[in-house]
Formats: structure tokens, sequence, C-alpha cells
């Protein structure tokens, strides 16, 4: 049981880290290349859609294991260290007084993901269809 609590600990750990990375993309003194890396890490970690889905065993937490951390790990570097100070603490007060839901952030993440995929269909559609001696439309 105690390793159980360490890595529900860690998972907390993890999880202010990434919304620490959120609240530094919004800083303007974090350099563009920390803020782009940053802003896709964030979005990746609250998608609710996985490179490698969670079901497949093993292989389904590859993401949520060496992924996340090794992105939130190569933005702590790229930034300032004031400003991650700054906005820890300010992630650390906000996850205290209960996770903060962003809506409006998990609509637009799921409405890419929903575009993509449907973008995805139709060129798979119209490859199949191509390879299928039907020509191009």
């Amino acid at each position: 049981m105690k390793i159980v609590e360490s890595w529900r600990k860690r998972a907390a750990q993890l999880n202010t880290e990434v919304y620490t990375l959120y609240l530094a993309c919004k800083d303007p003194r974090t350099p563009w290349h920390a803020k782009l890396l940053a802003t896709c890490v964030v979005v990746y970690a609250f998608s609710p859609i996985d490179l490698i889905p969670d079901f497949i065993p093993v292989l389904g937490y590859v993401d949520d294991l060496i992924l996340i951390p090794l992105g939130v790990a190569l933005v702590l570097k790229m930034s300032p260290q004031n400003v991650l100070m700054e906005c820890r603490a300010k992630a650390q007060a906000a996850m205290s007084e209960g996770k903060p839901i962003r809506w409006m952030g998990a609509v637009i993440i799921i409405s890419i993901w929903i575009f993509l995929a449907t973008l995805g269909i139709i060129w798979g559609a119209r490859f199949l269809n191509f390879m299928c001696g039907g020509g191009i439309d």
C-alpha cells in the first residue's frame, strides 16, 4: 500500500506542475519556445484522448508515465525560475482549494480531437477510394 500512496502523491505533484505550466504559458516573461512546448504538454495532459489509449496493457500508461513528465521537465528547464516559483505558488493555492476546472478549454480540446478524427476519416476514405481504382473525385 505504501507504493500506491507514493504513486498518488507523485501524480498529485505532476498535476500541480502541469497546472504551473498552464499558468506559465499565460505569463509574458516566459520565452515563446517554452510557451509553445508548455502549451503542447498542457493540452496533451488535460486532453481526454491519449496518444496510446489507456486500455492497451502496459503501453496504455507509457505516455502518462514518460511523455508528460519528460515534457514537464523540459519546460521547467526552459522557463525562468522566478516565473516558475510564482506560478507554482499560484498552482498550489488553486489545487488546495480544489482542482481548477476549465470547461472552455476542455471543449476546445475535444473539438480539436473531433476535427482531426473527422479529417483523418475523410482522408482515409479518399485514399482507399483512390487505391481501389476509383480515381480522384
